[in-house]
């Protein structure tokens, strides 16, 4: 017999050991006859090996672990490939704090080499342990094929690739902008930058033309906007909120059509304190309707100011070093008190001095948004160096193509724009990084600075004709190494079996942040190398927020922690809430809605618990077509209906969709009706029908396991081996490797559903006025069905101790009129009475309901105000709004539920 309830906390770690030691997370052996249809592979997003699992990646991981679940069930070879990535920045950053709190010397004392081999000790021991979370989560990764981006044979398809990318022209050294940041002095990508809103200030600095030119400017306007004031002035005004790199400005730009300027384009300023003579020039990136409408240009300093630096061909002068300090090696009319000096130093440096000198007119507090470093913390600096590039315009248009034409589809659709709009407007990739953790450049230079890109040192010296070479002392960006995630950790550049048989993958699930950075990236590389596409379909999920809609974070305290909520209320509950909410683009969770579907598990227990005491047992050779009794054949019917929807939503990657399906049938159809419409059948005398019910109890449960196990793995597994203990033996010992139930539509019964469905919704109405009416628990009126037609009279014969039972009534018959004090309702197209005179005091019943309906029209009142004052609707966050909106549904259904009832009440008098 079952225990009362299931331990996940003694269960889990047992049935995982037992799945991982059955085998069948490997793909099953090909067979000759297998096709591509017999295949099914999926990569999962590789964590950083410094992670530890957070609440996105137990929804990503759910959703994957269905995926292969459910056609590992349907028969499929699955290949579900796991690894982790060396995340450069991230681990080198950790072993350097371990360093340093250690009070060890810094990587850059102890040498490239013995640093290098400190972070592959730590990986060693500490690194991967998001590795053994993701089984706790019960992820059925085939762990024998794990990866990770820095292992040799990934390492050898990231050489090559660079070399052949460079054979190609597709990568080159250039000198350009890039995110750098200060403290690892290294480029960083976008993702690694964090926009954070700061106090700021914009300072207004008045530039002197040069060469004795003056202009007019307009002081006063009249109300259509004309200038009717001027004012000669000999300088122009040009606001900043970062005054420092002024000393590296080399051009003021104002709009080719903004007027006040337009006999300035050509002429020149003197900047101040460098003395430097530099030319306004016309660019569309001036804004007339900001400050002056005038801005200072910095190429070397600023991604927009490159783009006006390009077309209007400035000179982009770099006047700072790698640690964001002053410098004058490029700039020699920067005055040496500045060399050396901090930026931000020397900023009130710059405004003091241009407040004493009186060319500082106008100090504005402002809020602005400043780049910073997600792990540094500190602010990045768009910096000139020379670095590593890739072509990504020439490799984007095969993967925008792959996706206009359907090679790779998006779901949700609506997010090919997003990989459209990027790819369309890409710029060249930064691939190098200044960080020694990573797949070293494999480009050497001689003494003249020739470079020899080659996939070994080895080859570079043939290539330089023994010239002693030094090799370049970057690495590459993680996300180079991740661009070939798909193919790569099938062992690519060979052409083993796994690439032949699961290259292109069927699926890849990730997160929308991720698209530009991996997903896109990932697409040009696979369809260069491998001339196809790397996956079939992108299944996008959303971000899981908390129960308000806002960031989790750990400063306000709102973090749920998977691994705190597995320990304490098992993997499951928290696996099926990440599906059913997984169709909204963002999540709103709460512990609340965890520990609801932790009770929709033992509900399922407790079911399997009742199946056992009355004797349901799996009967051999017991054929479901063959069942006799309504209810039996009206199951058979549900449950054939959840597995289409179960099998068509997973299919779809529509989760949310397969876990309501689930969640309905388990709780509304198997254990609320079909049980309870069963119980007397147990009770009874009839021994045919008790032994056909017996076994089509046992065989929905079974069923209902296989349909459920994808999303609920441990409790169903559980339930599948207790249950196995009695009965009939089992052909699949292990619900893992069960066959997935295909039910064919003659298991769908019209004339069972139609019964069962009459009598449903009977019982529902039933209960439903009794909580309308307030009747007591304990009392049962009768119910009088008026003059029913034949059809309903025979199902009132044949129910009637159910609908006695289940209704909570003293008798169920027909007559041809309503008693009095009676409520009517119509169910199954019949008019049936409820008597509820001298049960309820319609007096206070009647002040009740007008009571609770003032309530509903004060709440939809409240709302409505809220809703239609423009200025809430305007501000409010989107979340904000939507709950609103939700909360006025619920107010007008509420009230219209209870102004039915309130007219029932009326009607009885």
């Amino acid at each position: 017999m079952l225990d009362k309830s299931f331990d996940p906390s003694l269960a889990e770690p047992r049935l995982y050991g037992l799945w991982e030691a059955s085998g069948q997370f490997a793909p099953r052996a090909a067979a000759a006859t297998d096709g591509a249809a017999d295949a099914y592979s999926i990569v999962i997003p590789p964590p950083n090996v410094t992670g530890s699992l957070h609440i996105g990646h137990a929804l990503n991981n759910t959703l994957q672990d269905i995926l292969a679940r459910y056609h590992r069930m349907k028969g499929k070879a699955v290949l579900w490939l796991p690894g982790t990535d060396h995340a450069g920045i991230a681990t080198q950053m950790v072993v350097e704090r371990q360093l340093a709190a250690a009070g060890n010397v810094g990587r850059r004392d102890m040498g490239r080499e013995a640093f290098v081999q400190k972070v592959w000790d730590w990986k060693a021991e500490s690194g991967g342990t998001i590795v053994q979370q993701l089984r706790r989560l019960g992820a059925s990764c085939d762990w024998s094929r794990e990866r990770f981006t820095l292992d040799e044979g990934l390492n050898a398809a990231v050489r090559k690739v660079f070399v052949q990318l460079h054979r190609d022209g597709l990568i080159y050294r250039d000198k350009r902008l890039v995110n750098w940041d200060p403290q690892f002095q290294t480029a960083i990508s976008d993702l690694e930058v964090e926009q954070r809103e700061v106090e700021g200030h914009y300072w207004h600095f008045a530039y002197p033309l040069a060469d004795g030119v003056t202009y007019e400017h307009p002081v006063a306007s009249d109300e259509e906007g004309n200038p009717v004031e001027w004012e000669t002035r000999d300088f122009i005004v040009v606001a900043t909120t970062r005054p420092e790199t002024m000393l590296g400005d080399t051009g003021v730009a104002v709009h080719p059509e903004d007027e006040r300027y337009a006999g300035l384009v050509g002429k020149f300023v003197t900047l101040p304190i460098t003395g430097r003579r530099i030319p306004i020039v016309a660019d569309d990136y001036a804004d007339p309707t900001k400050g002056s409408g005038a801005v200072k240009i910095t190429p070397a300093h600023d991604f927009n100011d490159f783009g006006v630096g390009k077309r209007a061909g400035l000179e982009a002068l770099n006047i700072l070093d790698a640690f964001a300090r002053i410098t004058a090696a490029d700039t020699p009319d920067v005055p040496a008190e500045y060399d050396g000096m901090d930026r931000f130093a020397a900023r009130k440096a710059i405004v003091a001095r241009a407040e004493a000198e009186g060319w500082l007119r106008e100090i504005e507090k402002t809020k602005h948004v400043v780049p910073h470093g997600d792990r540094s913390g500190v602010v990045i600096e768009p910096w000139l160096t020379d670095q590593w590039y890739v072509d990504a315009h020439t490799l984007a248009q095969p993967a925008i193509k792959a996706v206009e034409t359907g090679a790779t589809v998006f779901e949700p659709k609506s997010y090919e724009k997003i990989y459209f709009e990027w790819l369309r407007n890409i710029e060249p990739w930064c691939i190098s990084r200044q960080l020694w953790w990573g797949h070293r450049i494999p480009a050497w230079y001689d003494a003249d600075g020739q470079i020899y890109v080659a996939e070994t040192e080895a080859e570079a010296l043939a290539l330089a004709g023994g010239k002693a070479l030094t090799q370049d002392e970057d690495v590459l960006d993680t996300w180079f190494s991740s661009a070939l995630w798909p193919f790569s950790t099938m062992g690519w550049p060979e052409g083993t079996d796994d690439l032949k048989r699961f290259y292109p993958t069927s699926d890849l699930v990730t997160a929308a942040d991720i698209i530009f950075f991996w997903v896109a990236r990932m697409m040009m590389m696979g369809l260069h190398f491998m001339d196809e596409v790397p996956f079939r379909r992108v299944i996008i999920n959303g971000l899981v927020r908390d129960e308000k809609g806002q960031k989790m974070s750990k400063s306000k305290g709102n973090v749920i922690d998977p691994l705190v909520i597995i320990d304490e209320l098992g993997a499951d509950p928290l696996r099926f809430t990440m599906a059913i909410l997984s169709g909204t683009r963002d999540i709103k969770l709460s512990r609340q809605r965890i520990e609801g579907y932790r009770n929709f598990g033992t509900k399922l227990w407790n079911a399997a618990r009742f199946s056992q005491m009355n004797d349901c047992a799996r009967v051999e050779g017991f054929d479901p077509s063959t069942v006799d009794q309504t209810v039996n054949r009206w199951v058979r019917g549900e449950l054939t209906k959840a597995e289409r929807q179960v099998s068509e939503a997973i299919e779809g990657g529509r989760f949310d969709d397969a876990a309501s399906a689930l969640y309905r049938f388990v709780w509304n159809v198997f254990c609320d009706w079909y049980l309870e419409l069963a119980k007397p059948v147990f009770q009874g005398t009839d021994e045919a029908a008790k032994a056909e019910t017996r076994a089509m109890t046992a065989w929905t449960l079974d069923q209902t396991l296989k349909l459920l196990h994808p999303v609920m793995p441990f409790i169903t597994e559980e339930l599948w081996a207790e249950l196995g203990r009695e009965g009939a033996s089992r052909a699949e010992p292990m619900l893992i490797g069960a066959e997935w139930p295909v039910l064919p539509d003659s298991f769908i019964d019209a004339a069972a559903e139609a019964e069962i469905g009459w009598l449903v919704d009977l019982v529902t109405e039933v209960r439903q006025l009794r909580g309308e009416m307030n009747v007591p628990p304990a009392a049962k009126p009768p119910l009088t069905f008026v003059t029913p037609d034949a059809t309903t009279a025979e199902r009132l014969n044949r129910h009637g101790g159910l609908i006695l039972t289940l209704a909570r009534v003293s008798e169920a018959k027909a007559a041809d009129a309503a008693p009095a004090g009676a409520v009517t309702f119509v169910t199954g197209g019949a008019t049936a009475a409820l008597s509820l005179a001298g049960i309820i005091d319609l007096a206070a019943e009647r002040t009740r309901l007008n009571k609770e309906i003032a309530v509903f029209e004060s709440d939809a009142a409240h709302v409505m105000k809220k809703l239609g004052n423009p200025n809430f609707v305007a501000k409010a966050a989107e979340a904000v709004i939507e709950e609103n909106r939700a909360k006025l549904v619920t107010a007008e259904e509420g009230k219209a539920r209870l102004v039915a009832a309130l007219a029932r009440l009326d009607a009885m008098a």
